[in-house]
């Protein structure tokens, strides 16, 4: 819309969803559209890559730990959680592994999820370490899903809801409801940060390493995580 009115002045404003323009003795107001922005809302984690997630204090400190030349290799079994440092997320197609690597003070060292493996109940071959990425597809937010969860209806005697309708047994479950695109993508972005870290970095370095496993954890009777780096091989026993 715009308004034309004389002035006997001469001035310029410009807003972020307005122009002003008085010239010549007139003013020119013109409503603008305030400009959309494609960024992310504030308070979501920007990602370039996986980070990892602090180191605990020492290699004690976690389930399992060996040495690989000067390096300690320590690591946890977490399942099928996949624990971030804001929240545990779930997924049913991959195992967790929590593994932290740490060394001499001022050592660096390239770091790759490439460098583990892991092997389940013996098998010969074991299972190499999948790009965290893929495990996307299979994430699931136990707090949001629960937060979904349809109340059920109160009965009253003679097998009636409260509303007076009488339950149906063999009714269907009503279709679940899609997890809104800014939280998937807030969940994703923050199980990519906590992956192991990659490139070269100074040392301890920790981070969540997945491995393509859909069984149930009851069929999973021994885990062995088996690191080959530059610094060496080691074998650590985990316990499902």
């Amino acid at each position: 819309m715009r308004f034309i009115f004389a002035l006997r002045t001469g001035v310029a404003l410009r807003t972020g969803v307005a122009t002003i323009c008085l010239f010549s003795g007139t003013l020119c107001l013109t409503a603008q559209k305030a400009p959309q922005s494609s960024e992310p809302q504030a308070g979501e984690p920007q990602v370039k890559g996986p980070q990892g997630i602090p180191a605990r204090a020492t290699p004690a400190d976690y389930e399992a730990r060996a040495q690989a030349g000067t390096l300690a290799v320590a690591a946890e079994f977490l399942g099928h959680s996949v624990a971030t440092p804001e929240a545990v997320f779930t997924t049913e197609d991959y195992l967790v592994i929590e593994a932290g690597l740490f060394g001499p003070a001022g050592q660096r060292m390239t770091l790759s999820a490439d460098a583990f493996s892991l092997r389940v109940n013996g098998k010969k071959t074991a299972l190499p370490s999948q790009p965290y990425a893929v495990v996307f597809k299979s994430l699931k937010d136990p707090e949001w899903e629960a937060s979904q969860a349809p109340a059920s209806a109160p009965k009253s005697k003679g097998g009636l809801t409260g509303g007076g309708g009488q339950s149906d047994p063999n009714a269907p479950p009503p279709a679940p409801v899609p997890m809104p695109i800014q939280l998937q993508r807030t969940m994703e972005q923050r199980v990519a940060k906590a992956s192991f870290p990659s490139g070269d970095r100074a040392l301890p370095q920790a981070g969540l390493i997945f491995f393509q496993y859909g069984g149930a954890l009851k069929g999973v009777h021994s885990l062995e995580l088996i690191y080959a780096g530059e610094s060496g091989k080691a074998t650590l026993t985990l316990h499902p």
